[in-house]
């Protein structure tokens, strides 16, 4: 078994312990042990430990954010359908990934970097949604900035909400956002 693993199936163990422990979690012989293979198997794919752990946050950026924006587009539709569709998909996430890697950024300034440029990407595309559905700049920046600590808040609250609840939560965040009763000018 051990020479069939690949370097996804390490980062998926990986972003697994990081998500239920925290990065102290993301060490070579603990990964190794839950599959079942010996160390000498991980470094057939990794230099060593941080070179795993830019590959995590590599993966943690394509799987929440580049993979969801792509997932957004593709549904297609006008701006507001590509609202709603981004608030499902925002809604049907875990979330334990999110602020482990959130976590992380605390301890350590170049993950707190690699966030805030994650955060600004999320960011540009929340506003370029709704400026195409019309608002001005400053409008629609303060549209982004409610949704966004919405969703990111909602990660961290983990408030037990089935995944139907969390769906309608984020149907009516977007149903309340793209209302033009909102705006704060004339």
């Amino acid at each position: 078994m051990e020479d069939r693993l690949t370097a996804q199936d390490w980062l998926t163990a990986a972003l697994g312990a990081l998500a239920r422990d925290g990065v102290a979690a993301v060490r070579v012989e603990p990964l190794a042990k839950r599959l079942g293979v010996t160390k000498g198997s991980f470094y057939w794919h990794f230099a060593d430990r941080p070179a795993l752990l830019a590959a995590v946050l590599e993966e943690w950026e394509r799987r929440a954010t580049d993979a969801i924006i792509v997932a957004v587009d593709t549904l297609g539709g006008d701006a507001a359908a590509r609202l709603a569709n981004l608030f499902r998909i925002t809604a049907g996430a875990d979330g334990r990934l999110e602020n482990a890697v959130r976590n992380w950024a605390v301890g350590d300034a170049a993950v707190a970097e690699l966030q805030s440029r994650v955060d600004d990407r999320r960011r540009a595309y929340l506003d370029a949604l709704f400026r195409a559905l019309g608002f001005a700049a400053a409008e629609a920046a303060a549209r982004t900035h409610i949704a966004y600590q919405v969703v990111i808040g909602g990660f961290i609250i983990a408030s037990g909400r089935s995944a139907g609840e969390r769906r309608a939560d984020a149907d009516l965040l977007c149903r309340l956002l793209v209302q033009r009763s909102m705006s704060r000018t004339p």
